[in-house]
């Protein structure tokens, strides 16, 4: 073979191997309101399924959520999808407490295994935090909100401590990639995540210094998750058996629960494309409402529909569908 053949040919093999190689897992840590409304146990299923097929790695599950039942929950899934270890925090000082009417937290702890007995239990939220931040390669981990706000406001207000010699602010810009975030409505709205702690919404929003991508209300409203997962007669899961004894309890849920904090999951581990489109710009919130300004130098994006809306829900229930294997 001549030499400029062979080039050709090593060129060529380069470029079809890093096309065609697998991308590395994507670090996240799920911060979650888990407790209040159930999609938060699709979306922690969504991350364990997306974990399992060496997409994501999970670095830890934190709640926003002080109520006794939100980080043993947490643990019960944990412990349900083989990973029981994985490292969790809790708000501590001022915060949201809000349990759930339907009363399936108190369904699960009674039902499937965890160690961890009261939320009182769990270690400060900005302490892990820091203690894992601090380990991680720089600008490696995507940080996911699916509830208050509380925590990425204390986090960004820490100090230096043991763990690193760098405040907050400068220590989430040193090691987060990017903020994803089920918060707000487009263009403009009053969404729940955002005005239960209203004012950490606007201290984190306005410092952040990494790009935020928003996943606002309207998104996860048209994607009905749940029929498909409590008809089939063979998954045995936590996630069936909430999502079975709530989605009966409320009219609009009888086609399936609205799914916000499935497509934060989804777009953090997966990206934007070809799941959504993006706005660029800049979330303002005033008195827990949200705008927004356009703005093509912005640090914060919305998604867009893109994706019908059908093939968007059948995925993320099937992720949702997702049994852990054997550890």
């Amino acid at each position: 073979m001549k030499p400029f053949l062979v080039l050709c040919f090593l060129a060529f093999a380069v470029l079809s191997f890093a096309q065609n190689r697998p991308k590395p897992p994507v670090s996240i840590i799920l911060d979650t309101d888990i407790g209040p409304d159930y999609d938060d146990v699709g979306a922690m299923a969504v991350l364990h399924a997306l974990a399992d097929r060496g997409e994501a790695r999970p670095l830890a599950v934190i709640a926003s959520n002080k109520h006794d039942l939100v980080v043993p929950v947490i643990d019960v899934l944990n412990t349900y999808f083989g990973r029981p270890d994985l490292p969790t925090g809790v708000t501590k000082g001022p915060g949201v407490v809000d349990g759930a009417w339907q009363k399936w937290p108190e369904m699960l702890v009674a039902t499937y295994p965890h160690t961890i007995r009261s939320s009182d239990d769990a270690p400060d939220a900005v302490t892990a935090y820091r203690q894992l931040l601090a380990k991680q390669p720089n600008g490696s981990v995507t940080i996911v909100t699916v509830g208050f706000l509380t925590n990425m406001a204390n986090l960004l207000d820490s100090k230096p401590d043991r763990f690193s010699k760098l405040g907050g602010k400068e220590l989430v810009k040193q090691k987060v990639k990017e903020l994803v975030s089920m918060a707000g409505a487009f263009p403009k709205g009053r969404e729940f995540n955002v005005y239960k702690d209203s004012v950490a919404s606007e201290k984190a929003f306005a410092n952040w210094p990494t790009p935020v991508i928003f996943s606002g209300f309207e998104i996860g409203k048209e994607i009905k998750t749940g029929p498909r997962l409590v008809a089939s007669p063979t998954l045995k899961s936590p996630v069936k058996d909430v999502f079975a004894l709530c989605m009966p309890k409320a009219k609009q849920d009888n086609d399936g629960r609205m799914s916000w904090d499935q497509t934060a999951v989804l777009v953090a581990v997966r990206g934007v494309e070809p799941y959504y489109g993006l706005k660029r710009g800049r979330f303002l919130i005033r008195g827990g409402t949200n705008a927004w300004q356009d703005d093509p130098n912005g640090s914060h994006y919305y998604l867009t529909e893109k994706m019908p809306v059908a093939r968007v829900t059948e995925e993320i229930e099937t992720l949702m569908m997702h049994q852990p294997g054997k550890k």
